[in-house]
């Protein structure tokens, strides 16, 4: 059980986070502030058993998972998209979050290892979130599902991997004109050129643009890295499970 004095503080870094965001109605902040103060009691508690976090301490979770999470929230891609996955979700970081904001999306959270994966099964039962199937598999195995391959709008991924790697797992997964959002501070603007010839074999856009969210975590050099997908991804890609990652491309 979280003290009640940090609980208030939680909830007004949510407060002030969710108003800079645009959301201003008092009553949508408390509906949406109860589930992700409830959604971090559940990590929390079950991290005692498992490992799902680093991070444990409320007042730091609140930003670095919470916060951080929402950062593209009223973001045009996302505003249009239905149909969202979260590769390599974790116990559900950015998915959760952004369900909760967005109860009326579609949201595929996948993880390769299966106890986060149950984790997210049960979370999204205890908060009442419809929206959210949850899937045990790599990023490879899915991209070559029939059911899933190119049938999002949009992928989101936070700290996962270096975006060569980054974008094999996510390229097939999203439909032409869809999106990705790729989680990373600005120190990994070097990626960018480095995922060139990636982007340009799987179907990404030339261009990557960077987003920084200074404002809303203040002292941190968090940025979203938005990559759009412009023409479909071979079938040969992505490679087989853990190729990617052996020999980037």
């Amino acid at each position: 059980m979280i003290d009640e004095k940090v609980v208030f503080d939680c909830r007004e870094i949510l407060k002030i986070a969710l108003a800079k965001l645009g959301v201003s109605d008092v009553n949508t902040q408390n509906r949406r502030m109860d589930k992700l103060m409830l959604f971090m009691e559940l990590v929390l508690e079950r991290n005692e058993v498992i490992n799902l976090t680093n991070i444990t301490e409320p007042e730091e979770f609140t930003k670095l998972h919470l916060v951080d999470s929402l950062a593209c929230f009223g973001y045009e891609e996302i505003e249009k998209a239905h149909d969202i996955v979260d590769v390599g979700a974790g116990p559900g970081f950015p998915g959760i979050p952004l369900a909760i904001m967005y109860p009326y999306k579609s949201f595929v959270l996948a993880d390769s290892l299966e106890k986060r994966t149950l984790f997210i099964t049960e979370a999204a039962e205890k908060l009442g979130l419809e929206n959210i199937k949850a899937i045990h598999a790599r990023a490879e195995t899915l991209g070559q599902d029939r059911q899933y391959r190119e049938s999002f709008d949009l992928s989101v991924c936070r700290a996962v991997a270096a975006m060569p790697v980054l974008m094999e797992y996510t390229l097939p997964l999203i439909k032409v004109n869809g999106s990705c959002y790729a989680y990373k501070t600005i120190t990994a603007e070097g990626e960018i050129e480095d995922s060139e010839l990636a982007r340009e074999l799987l179907g990404g856009s030339k261009a990557v643009e960077v987003r920084r969210y200074a404002e809303l975590l203040p002292g941190r050099n968090h940025a979203i890295y938005v990559i759009g997908k412009e023409r479909p991804t071979p079938k040969s890609y992505p490679r087989k499970e853990g190729t990617a990652k052996r020999v980037p491309l």
